[in-house]
């Protein structure tokens, strides 16, 4: 079954975020838009690429009124240790949720049981709390932050214009497609 259109899960996890510990909810992501999104390990080698990726576009995200959380299934502790030691880590400025017990891994469908690690899982949350993007990487191949701001570009271009859909490769600004039986077989 998908998750695209089902209402978040509850959970309480502990982050490292702003140099302190915390905790974040699921009543945390709603009101706003949310990325939640998953990797499977601390102090590796794919991981600190795609933080430190997101971590660039992240005041670009926080203008858009989205707000980022990365997960994995390390404790806060350990999320501090590779703060404090990585120069790329250092530049993440967003949430970093510790997940040692993996509920909130298994709430997304992206635990590894027999690693007890996540996949690479991004997944895009609404104000109201439901899952609006979804995808799922092999551990191996890692995510781009521009493709994932086009994506949430056209995810709030579409909540906001009811009947409009994005096209491939859709831009802010560029034209949208109004589904309607005198498109069909005309594209």
């Amino acid at each position: 079954m998908s998750l695209i259109n089902t209402e978040i899960k509850p959970f309480k996890v502990n982050a490292f975020h702003a140099g302190k510990f915390s905790s974040v909810t699921e009543a945390d992501l709603k009101g706003k838009w949310s990325i939640v999104f998953f990797y499977p390990a601390d102090f590796t080698f794919v991981c600190p690429t795609e933080l430190g990726d997101l971590a660039d576009f992240y005041p670009e995200f926080q203008k858009m009124g989205v707000e980022v959380y990365s997960v994995s299934t390390d404790t806060q502790f350990t999320h501090k240790a590779w703060h404090d030691t990585s120069d790329t880590i250092k530049k993440i400025n967003y949430p970093m949720l510790a997940d040692p017990t993996g509920v909130l891994t298994r709430n997304f469908d992206v635990m590894i049981e027999e690693e007890g690690l996540a996949l690479r899982g991004t997944f895009l949350i609404n104000p109201e709390g439901q899952i609006k993007l979804c995808e799922i990487h092999d551990n191996g191949i890692g995510r781009s932050a521009s493709e994932l701001m086009r994506k949430v570009q056209a995810a709030q271009y579409i909540a906001k214009h009811p009947g409009e859909v994005c096209p491939a490769k859709w831009q802010p600004g560029a034209e949208t497609l109004a589904p309607s039986l005198d498109l069909v077989g005309k594209i």
